[in-house]
């Protein structure tokens, strides 16, 4: 008995030794999921989730919106270079989602230019990946996406496949009660993939308290569609909607976004309805174009647009559909058309369109009203521009459209912030009657430069100026120095010529090659040739694609190609042979950043000793190329510091044949103190409107530092300890133009 007792308790002493782990509560290590460049914040329905991103982001120039909180159409890795978290050289980031913000502040940041944006859904913020202890993240990522998306893990070998798309295995296995197949429709709440098939598809959807869900009953055809179109308005009972919120994946909590209504109070026009906060997709009660097709990825031509995105490009106020494919009007959300698509009963209340965020522009198109064009024609006209109102998806927060018609005398005939919506547009142009006269296109250049584009009426100054003319043949005006004016304020001229001069027509041209002399750039971009009017309505697409191109609508005026800039360089004894050098690194560094033309940013350079000497003015190289050479080939000077005498002499020799619209922009570099007094030409400089810089190195002097720097001084007056030391100040100074730039008027 006794060697029993002792049998069992070795037995428990050798169990309990190996019950303990052989490490300490060892950590589980954090796999990382990876992801491209290009990959938004939005497309990831996590509320917090840690990634890794790839090296060389910044070159992808991909889109930022904001600066700290970002909007969540930014790309993730690009927001966390310009907030210094990572390097251009990649690394792991930490993203929290927060609400929307009512705007974003663009800024440029760690080699990244991040735009402004005005109310936006949702923002998120970003942090060094390096989780906290306790903490593990996701080691795969839940997107809000039509298509299924490769997703990498820790280990490149694993390959994950994770989606949140729509119900579309559902809808492919839904029976078709009636002649036309059923449309599949984009719904946002996630699911996993493993999701029994439902014989009915519920779309959870929400705009203004007014919800569409689908069955197989009580479904009305809309007047124009046909019987392949699959575009019919469908009505489900409550509690099928309340059942199918019970079915959604219990992995992942839903996310209930705050409402459009209360987060931007001006988008309805009528009495608010009640919100059913159980939805969490906006609703339009719009059907498809006859484009539609039952792949939802055909819907949006764009690639890699978030959920929101893509359903506010197709099916925002209006859906980019031919004129033949009208909206059908708003019903009460319980009951369907009549014959002729009229409302049986009251309507709901409207939304005010947010309009395409990715074309936002202002927009003013010239049209042709001269006699020449014809009553027949300008009808076509008209036509028109009521399809490219209708395609370009006009909104507040997208494209804006004003129209000028111009004939002896131009006419503004609705301004930009007169209709913010393609539904009001219609209308308006169609009732635009033709005013006669000549085609002085030139006249209504020159009318549209300093009067239409203000902030009367409605231009932003955060979205490009666009002026799109439509001319019958050709202008009876000259349309040259007109035209130069218009792209040196920023405005992006377009061309669109319609049976233009053959050639025995040109004789009779007043101006030759006038579109070349009127567009923003002659590289075909900005000029569309139609050789009839009949044709004129198939280029409505290939005409909203080019103004929509925000990237290449190069005459912009923005802070790097709107300025004058004039560096002082101090040549003296004390500077020696390498800090110049040194020097002349750093102005081009600066330079090289800029867009330099003779119709963008100019570039002078004067170098002083007791003397000064003009190193070449402003236009005397007029792209990036020859300027960065004849920087280079600057030669050291050596003598005294007259610093004061600099000043004037670059207000003589540069600022005095500075450009009216042109931002005049004055950097002074010295290592030294003055031989002579600075405060007298520094004020001069300034009464004058030059915004002055100065960089002292070494023995500069900070007092005088501080006279020749425009105030504030802190963003102005920079000091570095010695040369090599420049290059750290390279992103300040362009910083900080920017910055002042995007504060002030653009007009």
């Amino acid at each position: 008995m006794k060697a029993t007792l002792t049998a069992v308790f070795i037995v428990f002493l050798l169990t309990s030794s190996g019950a303990k782990p052989n490490g300490k509560n060892k950590k589980p290590k954090q796999a990382v999921p990876a992801i491209e460049c290009d990959m938004r914040a939005g497309k990831i329905i996590l509320p917090e989730f840690i990634v890794k991103c790839p090296a060389n982001c910044r070159e992808t120039k991909e889109k930022v919106y904001g600066t700290g909180v970002f909007a969540s159409i930014s790309s993730i890795c690009n927001a966390a270079i310009h907030s210094g978290v990572i390097t251009n050289s990649g690394g792991k980031v930490i993203v929290m989602k927060m609400a929307g913000q009512t705007i974003y502040k663009g800024s440029f940041a760690n080699g990244v230019r991040s735009l402004s944006l005005p109310n936006w859904r949702e923002s998120f913020s970003v942090s060094v990946g390096k989780p906290k202890n306790g903490v593990t993240y996701p080691s795969t990522l839940v997107f809000v996406s039509s298509r299924p998306t490769t997703v990498k893990t820790g280990d490149p070998k694993d390959l994950t496949y994770s989606t949140a798309s729509p119900v579309t295995e559902a809808l492919e296995a839904e029976p078709s009660s009636t002649a036309a197949p059923p449309t599949t429709t984009h719904v946002t709440t996630p699911i996993t993939t493993s999701a029994k098939p439902q014989v009915t598809s519920v779309h959870k959807v929400r705009e203004a308290g007014v919800h569409r869900q689908e069955t197989s009953t009580t479904i009305r055809r809309q007047p124009h569609a046909s019987s392949t179109s699959g575009a019919f308005s469908r009505v489900q009972p409550q509690s099928e909607r309340k059942q199918h919120t019970a079915q959604s994946n219990p992995t992942f909590a839903r996310r209930d976004w705050p409402h459009p209504a209360y987060a931007r109070p001006d988008w309805f026009s009528g009495t608010r309805r009640p919100t059913d906060s159980s939805h969490s997709v906006p609703n339009t009660d719009y059907k498809r174009s006859r484009m539609s097709t039952g792949d939802p990825t055909a819907l949006d031509p764009r690639p890699d647009n978030t959920e929101y995105e893509h359903w506010l490009y197709n099916f925002g106020q209006y859906s980019p559909a031919p004129e033949e494919h009208k909206p059908p009007a708003k019903t009460s959300p319980t009951r369907g058309f009549n014959a002729r698509g009229h409302d049986l009963t009251a309507r709901a209340p409207e939304l005010t369109s947010q309009g395409d965020p990715n074309c936002k522009v202002d927009i003013a198109f010239l049209m042709d009203g001269s006699w020449s064009i014809g009553k027949r024609r300008f009808k076509i006209q008209k036509d028109f521009l009521v399809e490219v109102s209708q395609v370009i998806n006009v909104g507040v927060a997208g494209p804006m459209m004003g129209i000028i018609q111009y004939g002896d005398d131009p006419v503004t005939e609705f301004s930009l912030k007169q209709f913010s919506s393609s539904k009001d547009l219609k209308p308006a142009i169609s009732k635009i009657v033709q005013k006669g006269g000549l085609s002085n296109v030139g006249k209504a250049l020159s009318y549209i430069n300093e009067h239409f584009f203000s902030d009367a009426n409605g231009n932003r100054g955060g979205a490009p100026n666009v002026a799109v003319v439509l001319v019958d043949g050709w202008p009876t005006d000259k349309v040259e120095e007109a035209s130069r004016l218009a792209r040196e304020s920023g405005i992006n001229i377009f061309f669109v010529t319609i049976e233009g001069p053959d050639e025995n027509e040109k004789q009779n041209v007043v101006e030759t090659n006038f579109v070349d002399k009127a567009v923003c750039r002659t590289n075909g971009f900005f000029s569309l040739p139609i050789m009839s009017w009949f044709a004129l309505r198939k280029e409505v697409q290939s005409l909203v694609k080019r103004v929509c191109d925000t990237d290449r609508l190069v005459c912009s005026k923005t802070c790097l190609n709107a300025n004058d800039i004039a560096f002082v360089i101090d040549g003296s004894s004390s500077v020696g042979t390498g800090n110049f050098r040194t020097v002349l690194q750093f102005v081009a560094n600066v330079t090289q950043e800029f867009e330099i033309s003779d119709t963008d940013t100019r570039v002078g350079i004067v170098q002083y000793t007791y003397e000064q000497r003009l190193e070449f003015a402003f236009g005397q190289h007029n792209n990036k190329a020859d300027l960065l050479n004849a920087i280079k080939r600057i030669n050291y000077w050596s003598g005294g510091t007259s610093t004061g005498a600099a000043i004037t002499f670059a207000a003589d020799q540069l600022f005095s044949k500075s450009k009216p619209n042109k931002r005049k922009i004055m950097i002074v570099i010295t290592d030294g103190r003055s031989y002579d007094d600075v405060r007298a030409p520094a004020l001069a400089v300034h009464g004058k409107g030059v915004i002055a810089y100065s960089i002292g190195i070494a023995w500069a002097a900070q007092d005088e530092l501080e006279y020749i720097a425009t105030d504030p001084d802190r963003d102005h007056s920079f000091f570095v300890d010695e040369f090599d030391n420049l290059y750290k100040y390279v992103s300040k100074i362009i910083h900080n133009i920017c910055n002042e730039f995007n504060s002030q008027p653009r007009n």
